[in-house]
């Protein structure tokens, strides 16, 4: 295995060896040679997001990630999926508020399928695109996000998020699953436009990892994408980050649920910025693990049934979130007081020696074992790409970890004041009153 990991606690011991280029038409290539197993994989990032849709459109991010399964002239139907998995491969996508990320796992001989399969996606979707393809995805799509969603315990919530969080105009002030209205509204010529503005050669990051030759892999890589034509991309300037919500309070009430939710969410800065790692740390300290702050004090304490913490790092500045939901017998607003005095306290005190070390320790062993599997390292060399415009960025990466002090981590936590957090809150529908005869 090329990966160079030393679980000594070593940061600076942490690498994944490759070799990046780009072609003519600015696709951005990296390559990773690793003899282990007789595998491969294919990670291609496009830099779109749902940020990048434009108001009345919300959703073509997503909406595409279906579209680009619904084949080409070349391979039409479900011919992708088909392909590669007669002969034992696998794919998948996702797409977030930053990008759009596919990806291939297959045994080594799939090597120049895999690569063939997304030149042709790139060069020829729109040709092939139809209005009964888009018909057909918009209502998976709209089936989605009722499923995932709006029919889902909890999920109402997460549609009121963006809109509460960022103002108006902001590219994340919309769900990345987009709108009713948005999806219907789209017409096959916007959908077009869309790939053509953003699924380009030099939109896209091409990471090919695993059992290949090197200088086979560059002639093929070319063969198939350096032919490709670049477009010109307008400059995307960053949105200034916000400091407060929209709105300090949105409750809803959630039919499918029957205990209640309260959550804190607050603006935190953007993915590798200054106090990205420390609030990492600071959600380790609060909520990892049974020893934890919040767990010791409303889990072990009978007053919450789970709690939990995160710092959802984002391109343009991040959220820091705050779970939980109370026991039986107890109440969203008890719970909130909960949270904010263990805040206040950490924010006061620091972490001790022994929390920053156990937590640290255990970011530490997730962050290495993650990178075990080809497709994980893949990914990251692509995620780093994109957030710091250099491939290898492990061991800067984990060093934010590893170096934290006590008072960068206090400082994080000092930033989650009242007055800056939005409150959220989900309670179950009222049971209707029994008739009385």
């Amino acid at each position: 295995m090329l990966l160079v990991m030393a679980m000594s606690a070593h940061a600076q011991d942490l690498s994944i060896p490759h070799e990046q280029y780009q072609l003519d038409n600015g696709l951005n290539v990296i390559l990773v040679e690793d003899h282990s197993l007789p595998q491969v994989v294919v990670n291609l990032w496009y830099g779109v997001g749902s940020k990048d849709e434009v108001a009345g459109r919300t959703g073509f991010a997503h909406l595409f990630e279906h579209l680009m399964f619904m084949g080409t002239t070349r391979l039409p139907d479900s011919g992708f999926d088909d392909l590669m998995e007669g002969y034992g491969g696998w794919n998948n996508a996702w797409t977030s508020e930053d990008a759009t990320d596919y990806y291939e796992v297959g045994p080594s001989s799939l090597t120049s399928t895999f690569l063939w399969m997304e030149a042709d996606r790139m060069d020829g979707l729109a040709s092939a695109m139809t209005q009964e393809k888009l018909d057909l995805q918009r209502e998976v799509v709209k089936n989605e996000r009722r499923q995932s969603y709006e029919n889902a315990p909890y999920g109402a919530i997460w549609l009121e998020l963006p809109s509460a969080l960022y103002p108006e105009g902001h590219p994340y002030a919309h769900t990345v699953i987009g709108s009713h209205e948005d999806l219907t509204a789209a017409e096959l010529s916007d959908v077009i436009g869309f790939f053509e503005s953003w699924y380009v050669p030099n939109n896209a990051s091409l990471v090919l990892a695993g059992d290949i030759d090197i200088d086979e892999a560059k002639a093929e890589i070319e063969r198939l994408f350096g032919h490709l034509e670049p477009v010109e991309i307008g400059e995307r300037a960053a949105p200034v980050a916000p400091d407060k919500p929209v709105k300090s309070l949105v409750e809803v009430t959630d039919e499918s649920i029957e205990t209640p939710l309260t959550m804190f969410i607050w603006h935190s800065p953007g993915a590798f910025e200054e106090g990205d790692a420390a609030l990492d740390l600071v959600s380790g300290v609060l909520s990892t693990g049974r020893s934890s702050r919040l767990y010791r004090r409303l889990v072990d304490g009978g007053i919450a049934v789970e709690v939990s913490a995160g710092q959802y790092s984002q391109l343009h500045s991040s959220l820091f979130i705050v779970d939980a939901k109370p026991a039986e017998g107890h109440t969203v607003e008890e719970i909130e007081a909960i949270l904010l005095e263990e805040i206040e306290l950490l924010a006061a005190e620091g972490p001790t020696p022994e929390e920053l070390e156990r937590v640290v320790n255990a970011y530490e062993m997730a962050f290495i074992g993650g990178l075990e599997s080809l497709h994980s390292r893949a990914s990251a060399l692509n995620r780093y790409q994109y957030l710091t415009g250099t491939p290898d960025n492990l061991a800067a990466d984990l060093a934010r970890y590893t170096s934290a002090t006590p008072e960068q981590v206090q400082a994080a936590a000092a930033t989650l004041t009242k007055d800056r957090a939005a409150t959220f809150r989900v309670h179950p529908a009222e049971a209707p009153a029994e008739e009385t005869n």
